[in-house]
């Protein structure tokens, strides 16, 4: 097989962009596009750009299932050797397996597949990486992947399990005959189903007497989900012989994962179904997340129309208190009332040569200038009136946002903080208009000049 023309780069393109999906607002969306996204980006990454441009690499079967399934000893039992180590406490927290042939240790070595987790060889764990194990036991063209729990109430090993599941070529999904109807594994049963993965399922503990009919039932649940077409494997519970199953119970699986190896045209058949199935869910995948999106930018724009209705309303507000005179009262009524009454206004207006004698004249005799003292009161009338209308404006935006999507989480708690102005705002506030000849400012004593005290 060779590699498609084009088709990695476009899918390179749209894992970046489903990456970068802006999911910050927690609308009722979010989380499942979020989980969406990141499953796209981890099955893009982990499995269609690797094997897209490597075709005819060695297949990758990942061994996942229930807690307590048996998926160690049933790895090292088909292999006829130790690889991998049985959880004997749970949640075991080790790291996941690669079982591979000699041979093939150099396609799984780099970061080719799963370019996310670290390698590691010998003995140990490592909570963030894979254990490479190669051995003659496996033949060339096909590795294994002995994965975590799939419903381990550790949320790392399900998530590890989830995302070694998007990079499988063929998922080997084990389960028991008390557990095979359990939920959390039959959500991932349908998820493979949904990416038209390829699938295999190995039915272990299964008393003697109950074979029959415990697998009829577990058949009938495959077809009823759409997963007709897995190979089913029963093993029925007998003692374990120096660790390892009875060789006959493990005989059928063994002998189709060596067919696999051995036939180049299988291996093809099970890397397409999967390739072909994964490519054709990314459209209804990438939906959700445009959905998820879509639903940001509404939810974004009506916060941001929230805020600017309740600062356009402060706006007015402002104009309204500078312009009607109502500000003409208390300090600065008795101020104007000086002002007029001392004879200042007329000489006020004499120009820049009587204002610069008046202003030396009061610095040398410490007399009060009324002028001066009018404008201060005029500013400081204004500031008050800014800053009552922006904590207005603030507390109004607070309580709107309470009622919008997105909006609580948005606030976070931080009610006290955010429905009142800013540390900032007193500072800025009095720079404006305490100058004289900030728009602010001079606006409000030109309008103070022109009205005169006004009613009330």
């Amino acid at each position: 097989m060779t590699t498609l023309t084009g088709l990695p780069e476009a899918l390179q393109w749209l894992r970046d962009s489903v990456a970068a999906a802006p999911l910050g607002l927690a609308t009722t969306g979010r989380d499942e596009a979020a989980r969406t996204a990141r499953a796209v980006v981890d099955q893009v990454d982990d499995y269609l750009l690797p094997r897209l441009r490597d075709l005819d690499a060695p297949l990758l079967a990942v061994v996942g299932g229930s807690t307590g399934a048996g998926k160690s000893t049933l790895v090292n039992s088909v292999l006829g050797a130790r690889v991998t180590t049985p959880g004997v406490l749970r949640p075991t927290t080790r790291s996941p397996v690669l079982v591979c042939s000699a041979a093939d240790v150099g396609w799984f070595s780099g970061d080719r597949v799963l370019p996310g987790l670290a390698r590691t060889t010998g003995e140990g764990d490592t909570l963030n990486g894979i254990t490479l194990v190669p051995t003659d036991a496996l033949p060339p063209g096909l590795a294994l992947v002995d994965a975590p729990d799939v419903d381990s109430v550790v949320e790392a090993n399900r998530t590890l399990a989830g995302q070694l599941l998007g990079a499988a070529d063929l998922w080997i999904f084990v389960t028991t005959a008390a557990r095979y109807a359990d939920a959390v594994p039959w959500d991932l049963l349908r998820t493979a189903q949904e990416r038209g993965t390829a699938l295999a399922v190995v039915l272990d503990r299964v008393p003697a007497e109950a074979v029959g009919e415990v697998a009829d039932d577990l058949a009938a649940m495959l077809r009823r989900g759409g997963l007709g077409a897995a190979r089913l494997f029963v093993v029925e519970e007998r003692p374990l012989i120096d660790g390892f199953l009875p060789a006959e119970q493990v005989a059928p699986l063994r002998n189709w994962l060596h067919a696999l190896s051995a036939d180049q045209e299988q291996r093809a058949a099970v890397v397409r179904q999967t390739l072909a199935g994964a490519l054709e869910s990314l459209r209804g995948r990438v939906d959700v997340v445009v959905v998820g999106v879509e639903e940001q930018v509404v939810a974004a724009r009506a916060l941001h129309a929230a805020a600017d209705t309740a600062y356009a309303r402060a706006r007015a507000a402002v104009d309204e208190g500078v312009g009607n005179g109502s500000l003409l009262r208390g300090e600065v009524l008795a101020r104007w009332q000086e002002f007029v009454g001392t004879g200042e206004w007329m000489r006020s207006l004499q120009g820049q040569v009587g204002r610069l004698r008046d202003r030396v004249t009061a610095a040398f005799t410490g007399r009060p200038n009324p002028a001066a003292d009018l404008q201060g009161a005029v500013e400081s009338g204004v500031e008050q009136l800014l800053r009552a209308e922006a904590e207005r404006a603030a507390e109004d935006t607070v309580v709107a946002w309470r009622s919008l999507p997105g909006g609580i989480a948005l606030i976070g708690g931080r009610e006290t903080e955010l429905d009142g102005v800013s540390p900032a705002f007193a500072g800025l506030a009095a720079t404006r208009c305490g100058t004289g000849r900030a728009s602010c400012s001079s606006s409000s004593a030109r309008r103070a000049r022109a009205s005169g005290p006004g009613p009330g």
